[in-house]
């Protein structure tokens, strides 16, 4: 009985943690990824036009989605000829936010 009472505890405190986790990335991704990739993230913003941001609905974009390359680019940042073309969140997102965002960014695949 106390082994059911503590696999029952540990369910439901992992499952808070997922849900707060996909709380965490839905608002990561609302603040500092859709200005340019977008809600939907096929990168039809002002910005991400601008910017070249690629559609992550796109099978071949998905296909070429390298992750520990992704996760470098949102740690460090993106630079191009000089300019900054995506600021570096390393500093502000945890690796498990970073993993997370990818995770997003993978949930966009149709």
């Amino acid at each position: 009985m106390k082994t059911t009472l503590k696999y029952a505890a540990l369910a439901v405190a992992l499952f808070g943690a997922a849900n707060i986790l996909a709380a965490d990335v839905k608002t990561n991704w609302e603040k500092e990824c859709a200005k340019c990739h977008g809600a939907d993230g096929k990168g039809q913003t002002r910005m991400g036009r601008q910017s070249g941001a690629k559609d992550y609905t796109d099978p071949k974009v998905q296909a070429e989605l390298d992750d520990a390359k992704a996760t470098k680019q949102i740690k460090e940042g993106m630079k191009e000829n000089g300019k900054e073309k995506m600021k570096a969140y390393g500093g502000q997102l945890s690796d498990d936010e970073i993993k997370a965002l990818i995770g997003h960014i993978r949930a966009f695949k149709k």
